[in-house]
C-alpha cells in the first residue's frame, strides 16, 4: 500500500487548507486511516483519523476546525483545515492501518505535506 498526500501549502493565519491522501495497492484490508502532524522539535501526534465506516476522531485543539472525510471507495481521505493558526504550522503525514481479523498487522505512512500558517 503507497499513501499519496497533497494539499499543504502556506496559508495566513484564519485561513483554510485541505490535505488529500490517496492510498493504492493492496486495499481490502485497510481500515483506519488519518493525519498526523509533527511540528520542528515536538513529537508527531495524532491530528484525526477516520474508520472504514466513517467514524471519526479528532485531537482536542482541531476540534470545531477541521474536518476529516473518506471517499465511498474508502482509499481517498480529506482533511479540511480551516480557521488555522500559526500552531497548526507542522509537516502533515497520511497514515493508514492494515488489519487482519480485528489485529493490526501493519500501518503506512505516506510522505509528509508542509502546511505553515503566518500570523
Amino acid at each position: 500500500v503507497q499513501l499519496q498526500a497533497s494539499g499543504g501549502g502556506l496559508v495566513q493565519a484564519g485561513g483554510s487548507l485541505r490535505l488529500s491522501c490517496t492510498a493504492a495497492g493492496s486495499m481490502f484490508s485497510i481500515t483506519d486511516m488519518g493525519w498526523y502532524r509533527q511540528a520542528p522539535g515536538k513529537e508527531r501526534e495524532l491530528v484525526a483519523d477516520i474508520s472504514i465506516r466513517g467514524r471519526a476522531n479528532y485531537e482536542d485543539s482541531v476540534k470545531g476546525r477541521f474536518t476529516i472525510s473518506r471517499d465511498s471507495a474508502g482509499n481517498t481521505i480529506y482533511l479540511q483545515m480551516n480557521r488555522l493558526k500559526p500552531e497548526d504550522t507542522a509537516v502533515y503525514f497520511c497514515h493508514a492501518d492494515e488489519e487482519l481479523g480485528g489485529i493490526r498487522i501493519n500501518e503506512y505512512w505516506g510522505q509528509g505535506t508542509q502546511v505553515t500558517v503566518s500570523s
